[in-house]
């Protein structure tokens, strides 16, 4: 795909994504309870690549679907992400001071409201996708498969795990079903609700899903890399935290080329698993730009 138009549709999506998150929490600045609300704002619009919400617009414009309409759905998905990255943040979780180049939640709100703050956004997230004007069955096709995602299958689960093994020596297949869980469900749930809102065909929900669960993976690992050689101001958040904080990574199995090769191999996979569907110029040039990210 030509690069001037896959940047100018980034730009496009980014920017209704961002425009519709800041306008979420705008008639709630003069509640009672603002700081609340003034938390829930400082991470939702605190920047990010709004990747999840991307892949929702993307699969449901590739199947036929109305974008516009599926515009809440992206959001609700973005909401749950940053809901997760406010407690993956706190103290008691993964204790990271700095996100997206910004001071974590609780560093600058407090912990109790930082974790309300997570709990709201979470909330919001159901409300935003039920509300979408898309066909009822539709909406609550995608509403469950968030709910998955959200839950002990999911990022919870994959939470879980990450802290019972922090500081234990894990093998491959430990490492995989976190990454699987914490990072690839919400990835897959995104991609599954692009296809649910255009009333999508199982044979592309299985080639979205293919496609999210390879990408997913590559993803992670070259967060992997990134928490060893990346930049602190272009990352967005403290390197060699990971080390700091006991956790294995798979760096410590297969060091920076054999991560990079396992991208490539996945990124591979990713794009076959599109198989037979048409208009994925996009969604392979994504995958070949997020296999070399510095952020």
């Amino acid at each position: 795909m030509d690069e001037k138009l896959f940047s100018a549709r980034m730009a496009e999506y980014k920017s209704a994504v961002d425009k519709y998150l800041d306008a979420c929490l705008e008639e709630t600045q003069c509640a009672s309870y603002h700081k609340l609300t003034d938390s829930m704002h400082y991470s939702l619009t605190a920047g990010g690549k709004r990747l999840r919400a991307i892949l929702v617009l993307e699969f449901c414009r590739i199947c036929g679907g109305d974008v516009e309409k599926a515009l809440p759905m992206a959001c609700g998905v973005e909401m749950l992400h940053t809901y997760s990255l406010i407690h993956d943040d706190l103290p008691v979780m993964d204790n990271d001071d700095l996100r997206r180049g910004k001071p974590s939640n609780h560093k600058v709100f407090g912990e109790c409201t930082a974790t309300l703050a997570g709990d709201a956004l979470q909330a919001l997230a159901f409300e935003t996708v039920l509300k979408t004007d898309l066909p009822a069955l539709r909406v609550l096709k995608c509403a469950q498969v968030l709910a998955n995602a959200a839950g002990h299958e999911g990022i919870c689960g994959g939470q879980q795990l990450d802290l019972e093994w922090e500081g234990k020596i894990l093998s491959a297949p430990e490492l995989e079903e976190i990454y699987l869980r914490k990072t690839s469900a919400l990835i897959r749930a995104a991609c599954l609700m692009g296809v649910a809102a255009a009333g999508g065909t199982k044979e592309q929900e299985e080639a979205a899903a293919g496609y999210a669960d390879n990408f997913g993976f590559a993803f992670q690992l070259r967060d992997d890399m990134l928490d060893v050689i990346g930049d602190e101001k272009t990352f967005g958040k403290p390197i060699g935290s990971d080390r700091e904080e006991g956790k294995m990574t798979f760096v410590d199995i297969l060091g920076l080329s054999g991560c990079q090769r396992v991208i490539e191999a996945h990124s591979e996979s990713a794009v076959e698993a599109l198989g037979d569907m048409e208009d994925t110029d996009f969604l392979i040039h994504l995958v070949r730009v997020l296999e070399k990210r510095e952020q």
